[in-house]
């Protein structure tokens, strides 16, 4: 590698700037939106655990009964006893989880392989309907069964799972690596800005009944599914525009980010990084799945987001549920309140993508981020029971957790989706992102189930000593990466102090 070529940022950020037009916008936009729809109808169900455990346990029936007719008595004590209606919640995170995971592993081969439009615009609208029979329809049928409630889930979190690699892969064809860091950092904070708006519109109609709440979300997201399906171009092909190559991809912007995905070191000081020479006169065919799961970096990443995402997701489905169960607030007022936690987790993407960006390496700012998160971790599991102190901690937790997590899931997927050994085969971004999500998905499956179990049997303290556990072996699995890049960064800096 040169020397001016390891010096060389600052044009990189330009080039993203001069190559922006207003399709790249509405791409950003539309592909933002998408997503933050999808993540609000998600959140909806974590904003009503409350309504729904007294709706399905003896404690509504004991207000109720005497308006109920007797089939509806006997229909809706579908749980016995108020404990084992968090134990079912949690199942049933668990159950969507699971299916979320598998759904991502296929969704992303299915992704490369079909016109991820339809794939996206198909999984928003079938899911809005499925959502629409969950939590409204059978509340207006009163009709409440639990494996019914469990097979909706299942299809929920399989039709679901379309979104993440599809976007990823659509933002991927957009932007290159100049200023990814920051554009995916800044663009990855629409789960955060879904979970906000998805905890707005519950709280504005709880009042009329939990039924609502799917109602206006399930409605929100089917509109957004028949925009995407209209407005959504997926590569800059369909406009006429140069498609991302070595106009954008090269000089500068050649060694951007190369020690997250190199095989060894040395090959830090070649200038000829591709193993496989571009074919400009075929369509580039899309990888199969073993060999995404053997490129450099793939398999530890997605290690590390099993264990983070278990975490943020921790959080994204119990944090309300926490609020009113421990403090004993108002589950609007939990609702309102959980929003800090997103707010956190956006500027902590932003600002450590940006930080990445200009260092060129992702891990060491991700293993900061985490040592801090473990402190966050415990301060916030001693919050007071004060409504100012909490937010200002959980925004500071989402900070260091929900950063972390919007990079391993965007930027980190998108650089090991587009590296050089897939050069030529560039249909890879939709089936690395699934196999990282995919993965950290399943890690947050079984983590949903512990948390019941956890909260259940030792208390909530635990539940967080359990958190930090999963923290530190997020780092652990970083750790190799962590190593290579620091070391990349110390021979970086000998070779300016030659120069200097």
């Amino acid at each position: 590698m040169s020397v001016p070529g390891i010096l060389r940022r600052q044009p990189a950020n330009r080039s993203l700037v001069s190559h922006c037009t207003h399709h790249h916008i509405a791409v950003f936009l539309l592909t933002f939106f998408s997503y933050s729809l999808l993540h609000a109808s998600r959140k909806t169900f974590s904003n009503v655990k409350v309504s729904i455990s007294s709706q399905w346990t003896p404690s509504y029936l004991n207000t109720t009964a005497v308006e109920l007719q007797p089939y509806e008595v006997r229909t809706v004590r579908i749980i016995n006893l108020a404990e084992d209606a968090t134990l079912f919640l949690g199942t049933l995170d668990t159950i969507f989880l699971f299916s979320y995971a598998v759904g991502l592993f296929v969704s992303g081969i299915v992704g490369d392989r079909l016109d991820l439009r339809w794939v996206l615009s198909f999984g928003m609208c079938s899911s809005a309907l499925v959502e629409f029979v969950f939590g409204t329809l059978t509340e207006w049928l009163h009709f409440y069964n639990k494996w019914f409630y469990c097979c909706l889930w299942i299809v929920n979190g399989l039709l679901q799972s379309t979104g993440w690699p599809c976007v990823v892969a659509i933002m991927g064809n957009w932007f290159g690596k100049a200023g990814r860091g920051f554009v995916f950092g800044l663009w990855s904070a629409c789960a955060s800005v879904g979970n906000i708006l998805g905890a707005f519109l519950a709280s504005c109609v709880l009042q009329y009944g939990y039924e609502y709440a799917f109602l206006v979300t399930a409605s929100v997201q089917f509109a957004g599914g028949i925009i995407v399906f209209f407005g959504l171009l997926i590569s800059p092909k369909e406009v006429g525009l140069p498609e991302l190559g070595e106009e954008q991809e090269g000089s500068a912007e050649e060694d951007a980010n190369k020690p997250l995905i190199s095989n060894n070191e040395e090959d830090e000081e070649d200038q000829n990084y591709s193993i496989q020479a571009p074919d400009t006169s075929n369509q580039p065919k899309a990888i199969g799945f073993f060999q995404a799961c053997c490129l450099p970096g793939v398999l530890l990443y997605s290690l590390a987001y099993a264990c983070l995402k278990l975490v943020n997701y921790s959080f994204f489905f119990w944090l309300p549920f926490y609020l009113s169960n421990n403090f004993g607030w108002k589950e609007a007022e939990a609702d309102q309140l959980s929003i800090w936690y997103d707010v956190g987790g956006i500027i902590g993407g932003t600002i450590q993508g940006l930080i990445s960006d200009m260092l060129q390496k992702r891990a060491p700012v991700l293993a900061i981020s985490l040592l801090l998160a473990i402190g966050s971790l415990f301060g916030y599991s001693r919050s007071p029971n004060s409504k100012p102190i909490n937010a200002f901690i959980m925004a500071i937790t989402g900070f260091f957790i929900g950063g972390p997590s919007n990079m391993i899931s965007s930027a980190i997927s998108a650089d090991l989706g587009r590296q050089d050994l897939v050069k030529g085969n560039s249909e890879a971004l939709a089936t690395v992102t699934g196999i990282v999500d995919g993965t950290g998905s399943i890690g947050a499956a079984v983590g949903q189930y512990l948390v019941s179990v956890i909260q259940d049997n030792l208390g909530w303290m635990w539940v967080f000593y359990f958190f930090i556990l999963m923290t530190s072996s997020t780092i652990l699995f970083i750790s190799p990466l962590l190593v290579k890049e620091i070391r990349l960064l110390l021979r970086e800096r000998r070779l300016r102090r030659r120069t200097g």
